[in-house]
């Protein structure tokens, strides 16, 4: 028998310092089913980095005091080895070119259709 609750589908770690876009994917998520945690800005989730194995990173690159690549440096430093994905409206080439090297995937601001929640999908699979 499967087991249908949230936390089944994985956590997703959100950090977005724009509180109509964070609340906005917080919401399409958990009508999804999932379990978000949801941080304004990376100091709050530095001070929180006990998650689950069943967890991915949604980081926005554009964070106050440091960007979401600079962000997800510390937490694996911390000992935070999760996957994680970065969104932004308009990522440069060099953007692109570090987060490939950090193993991260880019999704880009519009998101278009359901670019944003496969791509957490993808990355929750595997790890499952």
């Amino acid at each position: 028998m499967s087991d249908n609750s949230p936390n089944s589908l994985g956590i997703i770690i959100l950090v977005d310092d724009d509180p109509a876009v964070r609340s906005s994917i917080q919401f399409a998520f958990e009508l999804e089913g999932y379990t978000v945690r949801a941080f304004p800005d990376p100091a709050a989730v530095l001070a929180n980095l006990d998650f689950p194995e069943r967890s991915c990173l949604v980081l926005d690159y554009n964070l106050p005091g440091m960007n979401g690549l600079d962000l997800l440096e510390q937490m694996r430093a911390h000992g935070v080895n999760l996957p994680a994905l970065l969104i932004t409206t308009h990522p440069l080439h060099a953007m692109r070119e570090r987060a490939e090297a950090s193993g991260v995937v880019i999704v880009e601001k519009p998101f278009l259709g359901n670019e944003l929640s496969q791509s957490v999908k993808d990355l929750l699979s595997a790890i499952r």
